[in-house]
């Protein structure tokens, strides 16, 4: 039993534990008295709303490819950052909202390095009616099965098919304005006008990719338009034809206006773990491009691509490709490739790729046969 002094110290000492918590639960009482009138003055308010508005993600992929040329001058045996893609996006009401992307090609940018700094997209969109959008600023052509979804994630392959590539030109992007909408159940339209392609006729650029300007101080003399329609009404299915038309492809810096038009058509056909895709696109350019290189005023390709999914994670795929930019030429100017591989989802959208290509191209152009071996990932 304490003492009566022992018992007066331990009086005193929970005397002071006693003060000790009140003082605390004060400062709580003060916390939160504050925290209310900052919730009621709208300033935390507006904060928690405009960190739910505002979106977030990203994507990339890192590449190894081990290809040997047949003429062994140019092998290709290197590991690259292809792409490092962030997503902002901005809810600001239901109607209106923005979205951008921004992008670091190959790992690092600036003068004489391999990359790319990127302002892919960057664009206003507002819901005009209930099935009818407008967008205005810096955005993705509506064409082919790429260029507007591309995550690698998304699709077999390490790299993105050489058709879409070589010939849409796959990514591409421009600046205008754009509407889209739905005209019936399952049938959806795309139209817009935006700046164009400029081949440099100096430089003796003849491809359709070699005129990307990229929204980069654009040379706009005349402007490109796009239409597109869509069919998606039968479940597993997409059926889509796109419209691209430019007045001049060397926006005045040619003689001659180098008139263009693009025609691409697509499938999609997906049954269970069953997937077929196939897509075809023709350029029309004015034959004064043929001067300029031989065969040139024609650019097409196409290609055949079936794919299985083995289990919930495991897809195989074939793919034959096929693609010319002096198709108007009787010279052999064509390249064929073979691609085949298996993907490998870690989860959804993080992927593991390896696949083989067996191309054939015309004589005395770079052949390249080999293994690609690719992780993607997309969040």
């Amino acid at each position: 039993t304490p003492t009566t002094e022992e018992m007066w110290v331990i009086i005193q000492q929970q005397q002071a534990e006693i003060q000790r918590l009140q003082s605390a639960q004060q400062a709580t009482d003060n916390k939160v008295e504050a925290t209310v009138d900052a919730v009621e003055n709208g300033s935390l308010s507006n904060v928690a709303d405009w960190v739910s508005k505002t979106s977030f993600g990203g994507y990339g992929e890192l590449h190894y490819n081990n290809l040997e040329d047949n003429t062994a001058t140019a092998d290709k045996d290197a590991l690259d950052l292809h792409r490092f893609v962030l997503f902002f996006g901005h809810q600001f009401n239901d109607d209106v909202r923005f979205f951008s992307e921004f992008e670091i090609e190959h790992s690092i940018a600036g003068e004489g390095k391999a990359g790319e700094v990127e302002v892919e997209q960057a664009f206003i969109e507002w819901d005009i009616s209930a099935n009818q959008t407008a967008k205005a600023g810096v955005f993705l052509v509506p064409v082919g099965i790429l260029n507007e979804t591309h995550e690698p994630d998304s699709f077999y392959g390490t790299e993105r098919n050489p058709v879409e590539k070589n010939i849409i030109p796959s990514t591409w992007w421009e600046g205008g304005v754009a509407i889209n909408g739905e005209l019936a159940a399952g049938l959806s339209y795309d139209v817009a006008v935006h700046s164009g392609l400029k081949i440099d006729v100096a430089d003796g650029d003849y491809k359709v990719r070699d005129g990307r300007q990229k929204v980069g101080k654009a040379k706009a003399d005349n402007a490109a338009f796009t239409g597109r329609l869509k069919y998606t009404g039968i479940q597993g299915l997409e059926l889509a034809a796109t419209l691209h038309h430019q007045v001049d492809l060397a926006q005045s810096a040619h003689t001659t206006e180098l008139d263009a038009t693009l025609l691409e058509t697509h499938a999609i056909y997906k049954n269970g773990p069953l997937q077929v895709r196939a897509l075809y696109a023709t350029w029309d350019i004015d034959s004064a491009m043929d001067a300029l290189k031989e065969g040139a005023d024609k650019q097409q390709g196409f290609y055949f691509e079936p794919s299985y999914m083995i289990s919930e994670k495991l897809g195989v795929f074939a793919r034959y490709n096929q693609w010319d930019n002096q198709a108007g030429s009787s010279n052999n100017t064509e390249y064929k490739q073979l691609d085949f591989g298996v993907n490998y989802w870690l989860t959804p959208t993080v992927v593991f790729k390896a696949d083989y290509q067996n191309q054939n191209a015309p004589t005395g152009k770079t052949e390249l046969d080999g293994l690609n071996l690719g992780v993607g990932w997309s969040f």
